[in-house]
């Protein structure tokens, strides 16, 4: 397993967006059209980086609050702590391997966790098998500002558009302003 510091972001999303949307010879899940339907209005040709939203509480506080929220929801679920800088470095540490069908080294999904950490005040609240749950303290308040976190969303784990809505748009739809992101790899 690598560290997060080793892998740049902007690399990983473009190359996943890439694997994603340029399917090998073998994969007959999706005909070229819908693929590209998936992720229109975008195609082929990855956005660049959603920009930061503007921090509308304080990350550490709502995330408290999302974890206690979803203790009542969910009572079976159980508290972990663990000696990392952050939850982002915490998968790192702990080995977690939630998407390891897509991705064998937890490292690369910390790193782009940690931009996110950064970027939108985001905080890991649960990490399950195959799940990952964050709070997000600046969610995009725009169509705009949605379709370009989605098209990250959907780099870094595409069964959230594949096996949800079908589309980056209303996935998109479905961000504004959503302090809440779940993410589950099939």
């Amino acid at each position: 397993m690598t560290s997060p510091d080793a892998h740049q972001p902007a690399a990983l999303l473009a190359s996943w967006w890439h694997d994603y949307t340029h399917p090998d010879e073998d994969d007959d899940s999706l005909t070229p059209d819908e693929r590209l339907a998936v992720t229109a209005p975008f195609g082929r040709s990855r956005p660049g980086f959603a920009r930061s939203g503007h921090q509308r509480c304080d990350p550490d506080q709502l995330a408290s609050e999302y974890a206690t929220a979803l203790l009542t929801r969910r009572p079976w679920l159980r508290l972990g702590l663990i000696a990392a800088s952050s939850g982002a470095a915490a998968l790192t540490t702990t080995g977690w391997q939630g998407p390891l069908n897509y991705a064998n080294d937890t490292a690369v999904f910390s790193a782009v966790l940690r931009d996110w950490e950064q970027c939108f005040g985001a905080r890991v609240v649960c990490a399950g098998f195959s799940t990952l749950l964050l709070s997000v303290a600046a969610p995009p308040a725009d169509r705009d500002a949605s379709l370009a976190i989605a098209a990250e969303h959907f780099a870094f784990c595409p069964d959230n558009v594949w096996q949800g809505p079908g589309n980056l748009t209303v996935y998109a739809d479905q961000l504004i302003d959503a302090h809440e992101w779940e993410f589950w790899w099939d």
